[in-house]
């Protein structure tokens, strides 16, 4: 995987941090979702790398990326510290602007991105997300079923960790395959996966992610909202058309609320793991929209 990229460690804002930088051109930040690494991103990464200069860290907490202990008030995890790892991260490398593609949780750190460094974000494309705040104030039975993983991972620490840390492996399978398209992984992209997880410290940081989520996430976002602060630049969502996000949503009705900025997307065919299902939409949907 990532023929022609290189692997290193650099420093974020308090966390150093994986990745594999690889190509040339404008500077592209690629961020990963739960419970996965940078190597989600192997079947479009290497393709984008020939117009783009791509970035592709671990988050803090996951991958082979370094793991802040769990504390009360999650602050570690809030998406606001996840975010500022990717700004010095990529003014670390020389890149004061960057357009950024990210999936699941990182695109919600994407989003805290975009509101916290605006003139650093250029353009901003979102894979199966709606806004964190949106998704709990409009909860109601069939989110907390589907997405029941969210309440559990935010139980006070170290309850779900012990759960999951019985068998990790089965844990991720059962995670992972929820939907109709059962396992989607390439063995390895999987293979990282799970050599991650096995990392002391993943899965707390994982739960931390999701109490931040319920916690501190929300205090930033409704100060946020209080204070008018929207996304500036274009925003592109992408959404797969057997997950749940079409279906609980009008994705891009609830996107243009959240920006200031032209919002565009479509669904893909594939469930939640987009550039893994169907990369080949994902990356047409890209070219029509990254600057080059």
């Amino acid at each position: 995987m990532f023929e022609g990229f290189v692997e290193e460690r650099r420093e974020g804002a308090g966390a150093t941090l994986r990745l594999r930088r690889g190509g040339e051109g404008p500077p592209l930040l690629l961020l990963h979702g739960n419970p996965q690494t940078h190597a989600m991103w192997h079947r479009v990464a290497p393709e984008l790398a020939k117009r783009f200069t791509v970035i592709c860290p671990d988050l803090r907490g996951y991958g082979f990326s370094d793991k802040p202990a769990p504390s009360a008030d999650h602050v570690a995890y809030a998406k606001r510290a996840m975010a500022a790892d990717m700004l010095a991260l990529m003014q670390g490398l020389g890149f004061a602007e960057f357009q950024v593609v990210a999936h699941d949780r990182g695109a919600r750190v994407a989003h805290r991105l975009a509101l916290d460094a605006p003139r650093a974000v250029r353009r901003l494309a979102v894979l199966d997300i709606v806004p964190t705040l949106h998704h709990f104030e409009t909860a109601n039975m069939d989110f907390a079923m589907g997405y029941h993983h969210w309440f559990f991972l935010a139980q006070p620490h170290p309850k779900p960790e012990r759960m999951i840390l019985r068998d990790v492996e089965d844990w991720f399978t059962g995670h992972t395959t929820r939907g109709p398209q059962g396992d989607v992984f390439a063995p390895e992209a999987r293979a990282d996966y799970i050599a991650a997880l096995h990392q002391p410290g993943t899965v707390a940081a994982i739960c931390e992610d999701y109490r931040a989520a319920a916690s501190i996430d929300l205090e930033h976002d409704r100060a946020s909202r209080t204070a008018g602060e929207k996304v500036q630049c274009p925003l592109l969502a992408l959404w797969g058309e057997k997950g749940k996000i079409g279906v609980w949503y009008e994705p891009l009705s609830v996107w243009r609320d959240y920006a200031k900025g032209p919002v565009s997307g479509r669904s893909v065919s594939s469930g939640h793991y987009l550039a893994e299902e169907a990369p080949g939409e994902v990356l047409s949907a890209l070219e029509g929209f990254l600057e080059r």
